[in-house]
């Protein structure tokens, strides 16, 4: 009952938190509170969280490594600019955000495809073996996608394979990847997507599903003897997690004038890990507030011109080394604990 109530209170802190900085934020905008590069990141920094909850499931909660998520943030990204590009050239829909809803769906489900495909041999694999094989798939993805040419005649598509002669209207172009597209930017989107990917998320995590791919990272041996099908549970983890990076990766693409396929390099899908892991393997909420603070930190730190790297680098090492002090993880816990026999002690006196 205990466990239970704990975790409806992290769920609602979660969502509160959330709720409460978009609130924030676009009260902010619409009284221009904000710098106007903050403005431009917002977007991008509401794709990135859910790339990192999204993987986090993955890492944290079915406690696999893996290496290639920008893979299917690029298969998302690209799948919406041409879905979005094909309706608005071959039917003139003119309806932005409506186009922006179905290309997040169909970048979700592109990815999701390909999360299956993917997931049915490399979900047999264990730890390093794992993680390397997902590494290459996201190599793989980025240099396929360096060869792929899309134009658009009328309401017919055209598609080519390195083969860069074709007629009609570019909607990707190879190497230089998705050109002239006609962006949609909405920080509403944004925020309900992040609401949705914390639903499908923490409702997935607290669920009966959820309780076997725990139990499934805890002790895989254990799982197995008890019948539990462990191909099966690992499966729904990666490709639930594929969908979102999907979306999350239609979202960032039609917020971009232009969009290469070398943006969705190894070192994004580092860089997601990087958020995972500052933020605590498994905690959703921490996951929330790395991705938010490292997309930011960059661009603040822009004044340093050649030392900016650097000195992120460094903050980033200090923060790992503070979140795994044992004193630091002490004094957290004796406050947080003096903060509910307060709690207790007021609620006896009422």
């Amino acid at each position: 009952m205990k466990s239970k109530r704990n975790k409806l209170i992290y769920n609602l802190v979660t969502f509160g938190l959330v709720i409460a900085a978009y609130l924030v934020l676009s009260y902010m905008v619409q009284n221009k509170l904000i710098s106007r590069s903050l403005r431009g990141q917002l977007i991008p920094i509401c794709s990135w969280i859910v790339m990192a909850v999204s993987l986090n499931l993955v890492v944290g909660i079915s406690g696999e490594l893996c290496l290639g998520h920008a893979g299917f943030m690029s298969i998302g990204a690209f799948s919406g600019i041409l879905i979005s590009g094909y309706l608005l050239n071959a039917f003139q829909f003119e309806n932005a955000e409506l186009r922006l809803l179905i290309a997040i769906v169909f970048g979700g489900i592109m990815a999701g495809i390909l999360g299956v495909l993917i997931g049915i041999p490399v979900l047999r694999l264990r730890g390093d073996y794992l993680a390397i094989v997902t590494l290459a798939f996201g190599e793989i993805i980025k240099n396929v996608m360096n060869c792929i040419y899309v134009s658009v005649e009328g309401r017919h598509l055209n598609f080519s394979f390195i083969n860069n002669e074709i007629e009609g209207v570019r909607l990707l172009n190879g190497p230089n990847g998705a050109v002239a597209v006609k962006t949609i930017s909405t920080f509403t989107a944004g925020f309900l997507l992040i609401l949705f990917t914390l639903i499908v998320v923490l409702n997935l995590i607290n669920s009966h599903t959820g309780r076997a791919i725990m139990a499934i990272r805890d002790n895989r041996i254990a799982a197995e003897s008890m019948g539990v099908p462990v191909t099966r549970y690992k499966m729904i983890a990666f490709v639930t997690s594929a969908v979102l990076a999907g979306m999350a990766g239609a979202l960032y693409g039609l917020n971009m004038a232009t969009l290469v396929p070398t943006k969705f390099s190894f070192n994004e899908s580092i860089n997601v890990l990087v958020f995972v892991v500052l933020g605590g393997i498994g905690n959703t909420l921490g996951s929330i507030i790395s991705a938010t603070a490292l997309t930011i930190l960059p661009e603040k730190l822009r004044f340093l011109q050649s030392y900016r790297m650097l000195v992120y680098a460094v903050v980033l090492i200090v923060v790992m080394l503070l979140t795994n002090n044992a004193l630091v993880k002490s004094f957290v816990s004796n406050l947080t604990a003096r903060l509910r026999k307060n709690q207790y002690k007021e609620g006896l006196s009422a």
